[in-house]
């Protein structure tokens, strides 16, 4: 049994965080027999090893293992994080050609995309939410179009403001899949989702008291090229929260895996450079490296098991840490690809560039 997410950012309630030492996703794979390397080198190979027959990409090399979080939800987050991650650093993966046709395959007569496998229903708001951003993603990373444009796939979402009654973390997939369209962010739905964040923002900074949901906000206003509101205030509670461990608090009912990156995101993007901010990123980094696998993966937290999911969210904390020299945040931008781990907190982007 491994531990699983329902959503990107909800585990079930039961099992989660049990016992420590518990079974539940804390197996790992024994040691692959190479010569261990550098981390970047151990996550290529990692990936390369994730790549299936048809061009998708399994959550771990252990065909037993179901994945976690996204990797569970869809089977679309696999193959658009290692696509992402290798644009980052200038890698070729082999059959690209093949993952592109995958991710074309998982596309509906309305423009939007689909999962074939995971647990989202693909009907679901959520899901075609979550679906439709990851194959755009993917398929800019790959320099390649949808074949049907889902340029108006989005609009459902502003019928009787249903966006509303999604999670807190889905407010910057909006701004993200305009611009890897290549296309304008409509301006009504930009200022819908605006005013939407900004009512709901506490004194603190924070949206929902927690950080997932603050980090897509924050994400939300750097890739629209707009001052995040309360930013100082927001990086302060980040700091305030980070655990003596260098990662960051995590609670009921919304269990998150991606705090450390998210919390890292913040600090690097509204920080500054201060001393104190960068020892905290520093921290971040550290906890970042414990969560590393023998297996050149990486884990949500130290011993669980490598999940191609953590790799982008743990490798990207390790980029925006700047313990990656060869990545490089201007490769088909996108603003910049999945969630910001190569954006320049020295630049100010807009939804289209």
């Amino acid at each position: 049994m491994y531990k699983h997410a329902l959503t990107r950012r909800r585990f079930l309630k039961e099992g989660a965080f049990v016992a420590a030492g518990a079974g539940l996703g804390h197996f790992r794979l024994p040691p692959f027999d190479v010569e261990a390397k550098t981390p970047a080198e151990d996550t290529l190979a990692f990936i390369r090893r994730c790549l299936r027959d048809d061009g998708g990409y399994n959550p771990s090399p252990d065909p037993q293992y179901p994945g976690n979080s996204d990797t569970h939800a869809s089977d679309l987050a696999a193959v658009t994080y290692a696509l992402t991650i290798a644009k980052t650093l200038g890698w070729v993966l082999p059959n690209t050609g093949r993952s592109a046709e995958f991710v074309q395959s998982h596309q509906q007569k309305d423009g939007s995309f689909a999962n074939k496998a995971g647990r989202f229903n693909p009907k679901d708001d959520l899901a075609i939410l979550y679906n439709t951003t990851q194959a755009v993603v993917a398929l800019r990373v790959l320099d390649q179009k949808p074949a049907i444009d889902p340029y108006h796939a989005f609009d459902r979402f502003f019928v009787g403001q249903i966006f509303k009654k999604l999670p807190w973390y889905t407010t910057s997939f909006f701004p993200l899949f305009y611009a890897c369209l290549g296309k304008p962010f409509p301006r009504e739905y930009d200022l819908a989702l605006r005013d939407w964040l900004v009512s709901n923002q506490s004194e603190d900074g924070y949206v929902g008291d927690h950080v997932a949901a603050t980090f897509h906000m924050a994400h939300y206003f750097r890739m629209v090229g707009r001052p995040t509101p309360r930013a100082g205030k927001m990086v302060g509670r980040v700091l305030r929260d980070q655990k003596p461990d260098g990662g960051w608090n995590i609670k009921e009912p919304d269990w998150d895996v991606h705090a450390c990156f998210d919390a890292v995101f913040i600090l690097r993007q509204l920080g500054g450079d201060s001393d104190r901010v960068r020892a905290s990123i520093s921290r971040a980094a550290d906890w970042a490296m414990r969560c590393r696998n023998a297996d050149g993966g990486f884990g949500h937290f130290p011993t669980w098991h490598s999940d191609m999911d953590a790799v982008y969210f743990q490798f990207g904390t390790l980029i925006q840490a700047g313990r990656v020299p060869a990545a490089v945040g201007s490769r088909s931008d996108g603003n910049t690809l999945s969630w910001g781990h190569a954006m320049d907190p020295h630049r100010t982007y807009g939804a289209t560039t």
